[in-house]
């Protein structure tokens, strides 16, 4: 294994995969690629499914791409991070049974709430666990053909290197894992049906190599045969690594498809409620994180309707003075994962004359979303997690009016990471750092991570004034949400 040459970082996820190619020598990112894709359509409701082909097929584009940039001689590891929760399952030949369903797929719900009364902690209809069993509910035909289970960074994993392997970060959001012992918990396991522990695959720590890439991978990928193949981990895990976040003290929000806010933990931090996920992160130790289904597909709805672009609506938004002259936009339009209420629709209140002009709508959706991922951060606070300074990564990061919003709605300074595809490049930075790690060199998954992670000069401060419309207005959403979706529950 080369400790020297061209790293490469993929983050296989919800609407396609990117790819980050990092040379460990001039700490740089040589080059990078993109490939987009889209669930499959006419599913049932709440339904969300991909086929892992599709990211299969994705991954070889994207190498594709980079290889006309890169010479594949020089590429000297590969790091994999991919979209958390999703169920792959396979037969006993490794064939994919059916499409995954993936971490937004609420049609699991009911299993969610059976699984969380018999396990007596919360199991979000996001995580794997409700979909296993929602397999053997509802398609017995192919839970009988049922011999593995993977996540989605694990299936990339394993048509990598043809081995089934998981690791405690990823593995933290089945629902069935003990995040203390960072080990799974096979009564929980046992719940769903005696033969389940079987069909998990082996679970290596952290910073291990997962294998190395196969001579048939070689050939869809043009990646060179034998390098080796990080652990990797859940984008969230990944993003950690690729923000700066794989040492303390360092909160990130991410704004993506879903939104999440986490930071590295030296111990495990369990919330009673559970509203912050107690995951392992992907370096040793954990990782306490808030995730909300509902961030940019809000705003992208508010656009498509007005066949508008993101500049105008922006730009007409900054207009609009913080509360949105009483519009408050509940933005569950997939459900929602935190609070948990998978089966909850969006909701429009404070509708007066002239709020419903695009401007007042896309501001209203723009809040409504930051003061859902403030309402998690509180959480945080209370659980004696620090938020005092916010680190932005995700594509929507690069919008100055939500990055004011934010800072506003968390009452906390802003910044933002330079490399917003922070998931690819903390899978990039893995890599770099399993094979140091392989080579006898002891060092930290943070040390490596310093000189790849850059954050812009500017930080956005919050205003006094509009931190007190929006702590008003937070609690305007707490009310709604509890009167319309939980009183009665």
């Amino acid at each position: 294994m080369s400790t020297t040459g061209v790293f490469l970082g993929l983050d296989v996820g919800t609407q396609g995969t990117k790819a980050v190619a990092i040379d460990a020598e001039t700490s740089e990112v040589v080059a990078r690629a993109s490939a987009s894709y889209g669930l499959i359509a006419g599913l049932g409701p709440g339904a969300a499914e991909q086929h892992p082909q599709t990211w299969v097929d994705a991954v070889a584009e994207v190498c594709r791409k980079l290889l006309a940039e890169v010479a594949s001689e020089r590429f000297a590891g590969v790091g994999v991070s991919g979209q958390q929760h999703g169920f792959v399952p396979l037969d006993e030949a490794g064939d994919v049974i059916r499409p995954a369903k993936l971490w937004c797929d609420t049609a699991t719900a009911a299993e969610a709430r059976e699984l969380s009364a018999t396990y007596g902690h919360a199991v979000p209809a996001g995580f794997t666990a409700s979909k296993i069993l929602w397999l053997e509910r509802h398609e017995p035909d192919n839970w009988k053909r049922l011999r593995t289970v993977l996540l989605p960074h694990d299936y990339i994993n394993y048509r990598l290197t043809g081995r089934f392997v998981m690791e405690p970060g990823d593995a933290s959001g089945t629902g069935f894992f003990d995040p203390r012992e960072r080990r799974f918990a096979l009564d929980e396991v046992r719940a769903i049906d005696d033969a389940l522990p079987d069909m998990l695959p082996e679970l290596i720590d952290d910073g291990q190599v997962a294998g190395t890439v196969t001579a048939d991978a070689a050939r869809w990928t043009g990646l060179p045969e034998g390098i080796p193949v990080a652990a990797g981990g859940g984008d969230n895990m990944m993003s950690a690594i690729g923000s700066g976040a794989a040492c303390s003290g360092v909160v990130v929000v991410s704004l993506g498809t879903s939104g999440t806010v986490f930071t590295r933990a030296e111990h495990p931090v369990v919330d009673p409620e559970g509203a912050i996920a107690p995951f392992c992160d992907s370096t040793g130790a954990w990782l306490p994180l808030l995730c909300v289904m509902n961030l940019t597909g809000v705003t992208e709805e508010v656009r498509t309707a007005f066949g508008a672009d993101l500049d105008s609506l922006t730009r007409e938004a900054s207009e609009v003075a913080p509360g949105s002259d009483g519009l408050l936009f509940v933005p569950y339009l997939q459900g929602e994962r935190v609070p948990d209420l998978p089966e909850a629709t969006g909701v429009l209140t404070g509708i007066r004359p002239g709020a419903l002009r695009r401007g007042h709508l896309f501001r209203a959706a723009m809040e409504g979303t930051s003061l859902n991922l403030a309402w998690g951060g509180e959480r945080l606070r209370h659980l004696g997690v620090a938020v005092d300074a916010v680190r932005l990564v995700g594509g929507a990061a690069r919008n100055d009016l939500w990055r004011q919003i934010l800072a506003d709605c968390f009452a906390a300074p802003v910044s933002v990471c330079l490399e917003t595809e922070s998931a690819a490049l903390g899978g990039a930075i893995q890599a770099l750092w399993t094979t140091r790690l392989a080579a006898g060199e002891q060092i930290g998954c943070d040390e490596v991570a310093e000189r790849f992670v850059a954050v812009g000069a500017g930080v956005v401060e919050p205003r006094n004034d509009a931190v007190r419309v929006y702590e008003q207005l937070g609690q305007r959403l707490r009310d709604v949400v509890g009167r319309v979706f939980t009183q009665g529950a």
